[in-house]
């Protein structure tokens, strides 16, 4: 499985709700400290991966917002 830059972006949020969890918990310092460390390294490897993700598409910012169609957006 290739992962992509939303897999380390789930992968990072993840990490982010067993922390505040284990923090709740008043889990010791260490454990909490060092998982927070991990996750600021994780945040910004998957900023880089996300950034320069090899990601084509044939949409230009003529083509509007797919949620939103532009024929909506005529009053």
């Amino acid at each position: 499985m290739k992962a992509n830059g939303i897999t380390y972006l789930i992968l990072t949020s993840i990490l982010l709700v067993i922390i505040a969890v284990l923090a709740f918990f008043n889990t010791s310092f260490p454990v909490v400290f060092y998982l927070t460390c991990a996750g600021q390294i994780l945040l910004i490897f998957t900023v880089y991966k996300i950034l320069t993700d090899n990601y084509k598409t044939e949409k230009t910012f003529d083509d509007w917002y797919e949620d939103y169609p532009e024929s909506q957006n005529k009053d």
